[in-house]
């Protein structure tokens, strides 16, 4: 028991307290046969210089954006994050907060998570806000789920221009929920939609689309929304908040449900998370959404507070009554949301997202003149695009590697008919001598 912080004198102390004689005792009722006998079979103990040493080694190995300049997106994206985000998400008071039970004591942490609900209903369009989801995926399930309860009807229909992972947890979540889930087929890189009205039914509960969708190419919702509400069916729209800068807000367009990622706001890659899923919906939606919303009152005294207006978990109420069983707390995540579309606002979110779409098309034209590469589509795409390479898209990225840029995603790996398919992200981070280099050690590879 070397990691045990106690004297030889104190353990016997303890022991002596409840009874036993020996440490060991308390292990009574493990069978012998099961008990580790040898020592684990793990690296000896190191001094603090020497592990300091050896996990700086091993963060050598990795490759980040700090010193690779990135042009992978297919859902994390490079943006740049303000000092300040970081800076105030450290602060003790932030940083150790876990679920605001008490509100009398929590007042700091639920004024943020009101402040993000406001935030993200301003940018959606829509009437009220959650928060505490674990992703984007998760979000959208969740929304098809809420859509399925609402309507009373099993079935979901998902454009095959969803992010295909978070399509993959759709299927889980429909597995084991008793949904049904269909996929709508994609023509010209956006929703099909006469194979969409082709698989609209009475047993419809929801349309679920992605815009810009994962080839980053902005889909036609007012059509959609036409489609879905005609069979009054629910719509439910994930998205990019950056784009919602520059883009028409989904409400605006029809949708009833708003997902997506928030990593985007102010939340670094991270090799893949922590993240946060955001969701917003229209008001009749409210007592079915997952998580917690917060909301504004006052006091006895008429002082404003906040207080956790609806908890929907089963945490909270008798299981048979939970929307979802969704027990983790996300909120220093939205926290760094809320700081850095504060720290943006709205000018400086629109400067943001004009950057990342006009250096998007720069880049998709300067691949194109290479030669190297077909266009794949031909509708407008926001920070996203693909193209076909014209040979082995991983050797390329292979090359790319060797010369410290992070190349495009291989779209074949979930769309077998994308032979060469190569998908390119451009954030407001990538200077023109940025996508310059890349062309070039594009060229220069071949």
């Amino acid at each position: 028991m070397s990691y045990i912080p106690t004297t030889d004198e104190q353990q016997q102390k303890m022991l002596a307290e409840i009874g036993v004689e020996s440490i060991d005792e308390l292990f009574a009722d493990i069978p012998e046969a099961v008990k580790l006998k040898s020592p684990l079979d793990i690296p000896k103990a190191m001094s603090e210089l020497e592990l300091e040493s050896h996990m700086r080694e091993l963060a050598g190995k990795n490759k980040n954006t700090d010193e690779y300049t990135c042009f992978l997106g297919a859902g994390a994206y490079d943006h740049y994050i303000p000092a300040v985000v970081t800076n105030l998400l450290s602060r003790p008071e932030f940083y150790t907060a876990y679920t605001p039970y008490q509100p009398e004591i929590s007042q700091g942490t639920l004024q943020a998570i009101f402040e993000y609900q406001t935030m993200i209903c301003s940018l959606t369009g829509m009437d009220v806000s959650n928060a505490s989801l674990y992703d984007g995926a998760t979000a959208l399930a969740e929304a098809a789920s809420m859509a399925c309860d609402s309507t009373r009807r099993h079935e979901v229909v998902v454009i095959r221009s969803v992010h295909p992972e978070n399509r993959e947890v759709l299927s889980t979540y429909t597995k084991f929920k008793g949904m049904v889930m269909k996929e709508c087929g994609i023509k010209n890189g956006t929703a099909d939609l006469q194979h969409l009205k082709e698989l609209m039914n009475e047993n419809t509960a929801a349309v679920l689309v992605q815009s810009p969708n994962f080839f980053g190419v902005i889909e036609n919702i007012k059509e959609i929304a036409d489609i879905a509400h005609g069979n009054n069916s629910v719509l439910v729209v994930s998205c990019d908040p950056i784009s919602l800068a520059i883009l028409k807000a989904p409400g605006d367009l029809g949708a009833d449900i708003v997902v997506g990622e928030g990593q985007a706001l102010g939340n670094p890659i991270a090799f893949g998370g922590p993240y946060l899923g955001f969701m917003a919906a229209k008001k009749e939606f409210t007592r079915r959404m997952p998580g917690r919303i917060v909301g504004e009152t006052v006091d006895r005294e008429g002082k404003r507070g906040y207080v956790l207006t609806l908890q929907t978990r089963e945490q909270h109420i008798r299981r048979e009554k939970a929307t979802s069983n969704i027990c983790s707390n996300q909120a220093l995540n939205a926290l760094a949301a809320t700081i850095y579309l504060s720290v943006m606002g709205r000018k400086g979110l629109k400067i943001a997202a004009e950057l990342c779409c006009r250096k998007a098309h720069y880049a998709y034209r300067r691949l194109l003149d290479t030669g190297l590469f077909s266009p794949v589509f031909d509708n407008p795409f926001f920070k996203e695009f693909l193209l076909v390479y014209h040979g082995n898209v991983e050797k390329l990225n292979e090359r790319l590697l060797e010369k410290k840029i992070i190349g495009g995603f291989p779209a074949e790996r979930y769309y077998p008919e994308l032979k060469g398919g190569y998908l390119v992200a451009v954030t407001e981070k990538r200077t023109k001598e940025d996508i310059d280099r890349f062309v070039a050690e594009v060229a220069a590879a071949c």
